[in-house]
């Protein structure tokens, strides 16, 4: 295409004055370039300035850099950066993006009120509109800061998606998972957010002494009632989530749209050979967190171990399971964190895994990103999963996680291979042993030891005459016969 022929709406996307564009537009601008094989806004690097001041009247003060004059100054490491994709959420019509906010991280104590806000406009700023929080993060100061920080800055509602969880524990007020107990933590959070309606709440954790009837009727009221759009689940079994489906079809209730899960590069099973299971026949997407493994695989090291071998990360973390806080039962429930939660808490384990860390190190230098890229993109690489929620403390990490985006299209199949090579734990799933007996009882012996056994010979076949199997028949006495249909007149 000549200069010439460039429309005024292409030369003004050059210019990178339409970036400030509303996202629904950037995701339909964003569908037609790429068919028409033409780079998208964020791809030009042309951008006039690194920083623009955000959006809404009370925060013009603060400054947000810009995703394009980031990745230009990057390029190097990087490469031609691509946007954040939008993509449905299970089979519901929700559009999410590829990458989220969660705010576990950037709304906890340690993060300043306005490095957090920093964090959340550049997150909005460069395309990523989704932030998941709940009522147990921090306290309820997440969802606090959260309400603050968006009423602050003024967006649309229709702009950006809020997450937020229900959580119960076996103690104190939160005990189980009742109507009463969704109904008040829901309208808690919608004051704390200072919203009207959150656009998914999650059930944190199945309670077994709940009826799921109960979870389901109580979630299709609060949609009712329009304090939610669509709500999903977290740490719950597949078994689970096709109880509720079951469930939600007989009582003719609102279906999950999600499930949030834990996938990382040392956390496979559940999200690689069961989620897909349940988008395919019930239609629940999956939504996963934790692509760090909690630190893990950003490089936070102490004395050359992984900072979950240390003994005070296994005073902090060791006892929370989401759910219980008594000490009495720690012991018991510490295995059940995670798949993972033996290695991890684990030294010698822990020196292995800080081995295959090196190799995925090197790995990445291999690629030219970072090892917090791969893992980030290497999440984004599995078709099942429709979101990744990542933390971030500054807008520098917000911008290291977008450029994952384009760190997906390196992972060809042979660099696929040469990784899981490096972390040899690809989940399998077994069938199940069959119930025939096998050896020399088994009446099948025969026919397991030679296949060729098992098929009559042709020659036999042809031999089997009327009179053969009505002889056959004679010996056998057990031809079963229908019994004859007695009319009702005759009865009587």
């Amino acid at each position: 295409m000549s200069s010439g022929d460039v429309s005024p709406k292409h030369q003004l996307l050059r210019a990178g004055l339409l970036l400030s564009a509303p996202i629904a537009s950037l995701d339909g601008l964003e569908d037609l370039q790429i068919s028409r094989g033409e780079s998208t806004a964020t791809d030009m690097d042309a951008s006039p300035t690194s920083q623009e001041p955000a959006g809404g009247g009370a925060g013009g003060g603060l400054t947000v850099p810009r995703l394009s004059a980031q990745l230009s100054r990057q390029s190097s490491s990087v490469g031609s950066s691509q946007n954040v994709r939008y993509r449905p959420l299970g089979k519901s019509g929700l559009r999410v993006p590829s990458i989220g906010l969660g705010t576990w991280v950037t709304l906890s104590p340690q993060v300043s009120d306005d490095t957090a806000e920093e964090v959340i406009t550049c997150a909005y700023e460069n395309g990523i509109n989704l932030f998941d929080t709940a009522e147990f993060y921090s306290g309820d100061q997440a969802e606090l800061r959260l309400g603050r920080i968006l009423k602050k800055q003024g967006w649309r509602r229709t702009g950006f998606i809020v997450i937020t969880k229900v959580y119960w524990s076996n103690r104190g007020e939160d005990r189980g998972l009742s109507r009463k107990r969704i109904i008040e933590s829901l309208k808690a959070s919608l004051e704390r957010l200072q919203l009207e309606y959150v656009d998914i709440f999650i059930i944190q954790k199945m309670d077994p002494k709940c009826p799921m009837e109960e979870v389901v009727r109580a979630c299709t009221y609060c949609i009712n009632q329009g304090w939610a759009m669509y709500w999903g689940t977290a740490k719950w079994t597949p078994a689970e989530i096709f109880e509720a489906y079951t469930n939600c079809r007989q009582f003719n209730c609102i279906l999950p749209i999600v499930e949030q899960t834990e996938y990382h590069m040392f956390c496979r099973e559940k999200t690689e050979l069961y989620m897909p299971e349940t988008f395919n026949k019930i239609g629940v997407g999956c939504m996963s967190w934790s692509p760090l493994s909690i630190g893990l695989v950003s490089g936070k090291m102490e004395d050359g171990l992984p900072l979950f071998t240390r003994p005070s990360f296994k005073r902090k973390y060791a006892s929370w399971d989401g759910s219980d806080n008594n000490k009495q039962n720690n012991n018991a429930k510490r295995e059940e964190m995670s798949p993972w939660n033996a290695d991890r808490l684990n030294a010698e384990d822990g020196k292995r895994t800080a081995a295959r860390l090196r190799e995925i190190s090197l790995l990445a230098e291999k690629l030219g990103c970072s090892v917090t890229q791969l893992a980030v993109a290497w999440s984004l690489k599995n078709d099942t999963v429709g979101c990744v929620l990542v933390g971030a403390v500054n807008c520098q990490q917000v911008v290291d996680h977008i450029q994952a985006l384009a760190i997906t299209a390196r992972l060809t199949p042979a660099i696929s291979t040469e990784l899981e090579q490096i972390l040899a734990n690809r989940p399998v799933r077994f069938l199940p042993a069959s119930p025939i007996p096998k050896g020399p009882e088994s009446p099948r012996r025969g026919a397991d030891s030679d296949p060729a056994a098992a098929r009559p010979a042709p020659q036999l076949v042809s031999r089997l005459t009327s009179t053969v199997l009505a002889d056959m028949e004679t010996a056998l006495e057990n031809r079963p016969r229908r019994p004859p249909v007695v009319s009702t007149l005759e009865q009587r």
